[in-house]
């Protein structure tokens, strides 16, 4: 999975193509629940790029998009968010994939 590196990179990636952003962060235990499946969503779909973004890093970014609970899932294509799978509890791997599949 890449990561974010910077806002002009966020809104590039936002932009263009299609992706899903990841807000996370190292600190918390329901994120690092999702790590060990997160490469098979990333192969089961990979008509999208999945980008880590680093909630403590990009904090005024979260709470421009209202993304106060981690993990959460933001979906973009071209400029427009397709959804977003945001709150604090932990996600299985199954709530991921519907999710995506919603899309």
């Amino acid at each position: 999975m890449e990561s974010l590196n910077s806002i002009d990179q966020f809104n590039e990636m936002k932009n263009n193509g299609k992706h899903i952003f990841m807000f996370s962060a190292d600190w918390c235990p329901d994120c690092r629940f999702v790590d060990p499946f997160m490469p098979e969503l990333e192969s089961e779909f990979n008509d999208y790029t999945f980008v880590y973004v680093d909630r403590d890093q990009f904090i005024d970014l979260c709470a421009e998009l209202s993304i106060f609970g981690i993990p959460s899932f933001v979906a973009t294509k071209d400029g427009a968010e397709l959804g977003r799978f945001v709150s604090k509890d932990r996600k299985t791997m199954e709530e991921i994939q519907q999710f995506i599949k919603k899309l």
